[in-house]
């Protein structure tokens, strides 16, 4: 069954199609979520609550916006930062780093659909200046706020706001290209 028929049937609540997509990426997100919080139990539960939003908000999936994948991986990330966030598990993320992820995501078992997603973030990462990458690693992969990254990097929030857009920005571009 293709992708795009599974997905319809998933957001029509069809429970099979939901088993099969569960069974295509659930290992993968908790890896992911894993990642962040690097605890194997909790990454456990929280895969299984990313699961149920999901299922809760299939229709909200709109695919003209991304993949199924990238959608998965975006509520995954989100409520892994906010359950670290909840905890204050900061101080237990130091040491992640964007490769680290990237590596975490491209693992031969990953189907051939995220397969391409995770290369592309890779790509896109590695293109960046070194500024962007630390930032967009601190941002996005460990989860800081915009204010622990200028207190963590020693430079103006305003500056640290300002070179968030221009990062995105330039991700944008490398997008296009």
């Amino acid at each position: 069954m293709q992708l795009e028929t599974l997905i319809t049937r998933f957001q029509q609540r069809d429970t099979v199609a939901f088993e099969k997509l569960y069974g295509m990426y659930a290992e993968n997100i908790c890896g992911v979520i894993n990642t962040i919080v690097k605890d194997d139990t909790l990454a456990s539960e929280l895969c299984q609550d990313v699961f149920v939003k999901v299922w809760k908000n299939a229709e909200s999936y709109n695919a003209s916006k991304g993949r199924f994948f990238t959608w998965l991986l975006n509520i995954a990330r989100n409520t892994a930062i906010d359950e670290v966030r909840s905890k204050t598990y900061k101080d237990q993320k130091k040491n992640l780093s964007a490769d680290y992820f990237v590596g975490i995501l491209d693992r031969s078992e990953i189907s051939e659909e995220s397969s391409v997603d995770t290369n592309e973030i890779g790509r896109l990462i590695k293109k960046l200046k070194q500024k962007c990458i630390e930032l967009i690693e601190l941002l996005y992969f460990k989860g800081y706020t915009q204010k622990e990254v200028s207190e963590e990097l020693e430079i103006p929030l305003g500056t640290v706001k300002t070179r968030n857009r221009s990062c995105i920005s330039q991700l944008r571009e490398n997008m296009k290209k």
